[in-house]
């Protein structure tokens, strides 16, 4: 029986790009969150996908010699591809070239437009295409985009827009009401000053791009990327049928910083027009360097994360995440430093608790029972309540406190010199501390928690098993969880 819904998305990925340690960060954070209200029983939707249309792919199609659409179907395989690598366990995969999404994006528009929310003008100002997006005078950085430093070129064309500008004083409203709508903290007052300074009417539609969406009321203009792109969050849960209430108003959607601007203001005030609940938080990550450098191809620099998990494996990437930085904040990487986790952490806190422990139980045939001194040490709530706030980084450490507490305990009593009931009692706490910690570790690290879990002969269980039981399992010792890296 689930207890609530739980629906989660990541932003639907560019396919002019290849994935990279920042598209897989998002994703794989994503994917813990999703995993841990699974974990507490909840009827979890996690969406992902690619961002298929715009004049960036139409020019990328024609530099390769395929159609736009021969160019898409082979970039988003390779996301599918890389997200089976990574263990992603995303419900849906949608792409924006869906006949179902198509088809949504053109009932959504046509429900703004009956609205009065949509009125035909024309645009004259500066875009940036390799961002697909429109850029005032005033946001140029030395006349470049201020996202990419890219150049950008003056467009001048025919266009429908949408009426922001309306919505102005109703999405200060939901600022000020709703504080976890904008998160982290640190990157709301920059959204909430820009939309206090004012909001200008948007230009949604393209009289010069012909792949994407057509617009329902004119149809030799196609749907602004981002608009289109935007819908894909109800078009994947069947919205306008009444299934979409199911999962919708959407728990959170996990964005990089560089797009919060586009789902934290021109996506509710989408909603808002159209009448439907807004999303219940837009969370802003931060960006990752590469050893103190902006990834780029001219550097040659931009890490591949299928090549970080042939050579150090998916639990060790996963874990070098979210220990190595709060989300929201931006990040460094180096293997130098995932190494260090891994030798540090992974090897010497986590994998040799384990294995002392179980060499330990090899060579003990009594009975495994006896107190819970260690019990008290296991906080869950405060665990869960960082995870509903999206504190990955400080659950990880208060469940690392539980690894570093048993691994101490194991010193304290200095169980290789006892014997009897007095080892029991301690092995029955160990045992009981690794169980909770499998399970606890699991969103985390999905393959070190299985391996653990089947040394320690126990079935596969939920957050409401952590508490400590009569020991039932039956230890089989299989070697160590990771190796040192030298």
């Amino acid at each position: 029986m689930f207890f609530i819904k739980y629906y989660i998305t990541t932003p639907i990925f560019y396919v002019t790009n290849k994935p990279h340690i920042g598209t897989a960060y998002t994703v794989i954070i994503a994917d813990i969150l999703a995993r841990w209200h699974r974990l507490a029983g909840n009827d979890v939707f996690f969406l992902t996908g690619t961002d298929e249309h715009g004049e960036k792919i139409e020019e990328a199609a024609k530099k390769s010699k395929k159609t736009p659409q021969e160019l898409v179907d082979e970039v988003s395989e390779d996301y599918k591809n890389l997200w089976k690598d990574l263990g992603i366990t995303n419900n849906d995969f949608i792409r924006t070239t869906d006949k179902k999404h198509v088809e949504t994006v053109g009932k959504f528009l046509t429900e703004i437009y009956k609205k009065g929310d949509i009125y035909k003008g024309a645009y004259e100002g500066w875009y940036c295409v390799p961002d697909e997006t429109f850029i005032t005078e005033l946001q140029l950085v030395d006349g470049k985009c201020p996202i990419c430093g890219r150049e950008v070129k003056k467009v001048k064309e025919e266009s429908y827009f949408f009426k922001l500008s309306k919505y102005q004083d109703r999405l200060l409203e939901l600022y000020n009401k709703n504080p976890k709508f904008l998160m982290p903290k640190n990157k709301s007052q920059e959204i909430i000053n820009r939309v206090k300074s004012g909001l200008n009417d948007i230009s949604i539609s393209r009289s010069t791009v012909k792949w994407g969406v057509e617009l329902p009321m004119e149809k030799d203009h196609t749907v602004y990327v981002w608009f289109d792109a935007l819908v894909n969050y109800l078009s994947a849960i069947n919205w306008p049928n009444e299934s979409y209430k199911k999962y919708w108003p959407a728990d959170l959607h996990l964005v990089g910083k560089e797009i919060n601007w586009f789902h934290s203001v021109i996506w509710p005030a989408m909603l808002f027009s159209i009448g439907l609940d807004v999303p219940k938080t837009i969370f802003a990550h931060g960006w990752w360097t590469v050893e103190g450098k902006k990834m780029s191809k001219s550097l040659g620099n931009v890490v591949d994360p299928l090549d970080i998990i042939k050579k150090y494996g998916n639990d060790s990437l996963r874990y070098f995440y979210v220990r190595e930085i709060p989300l929201g904040d931006d990040a460094d990487f180096s293997e130098k430093a995932l190494i260090s986790r891994i030798n540090g952490e992974l090897v010497n806190d986590l994998g040799n608790l384990v294995y002392r422990t179980l060499t330990l139980v090899e060579k003990f045939s009594g009975d495994i029972k006896g107190n819970k001194e260690l019990e008290e040490k296991i906080n869950i709530q405060k665990i869960n309540n960082y995870m509903n706030d999206f504190d990955t980084f400080n659950a990880i450490e208060e469940i690392w406190s539980i690894v570093r507490n048993t691994n101490k305990y194991i010193n304290e009593k200095e169980a290789w010199k006892l014997s009897g009931e007095e080892l029991g009692s301690v092995l029955y706490n160990l045992l009981e501390s690794l169980r909770i910690i499998s399970i606890l570790i699991a969103p985390f690290m999905p393959e070190t928690s299985e391996k653990i879990r089947k040394q320690l002969g126990n079935k596969v269980e939920n957050l409401s098993d952590c508490t400590f039981k009569t020991y039932t399992g039956k230890v089989k010792k299989e070697g160590h969880l990771f190796e040192k890296i030298k």
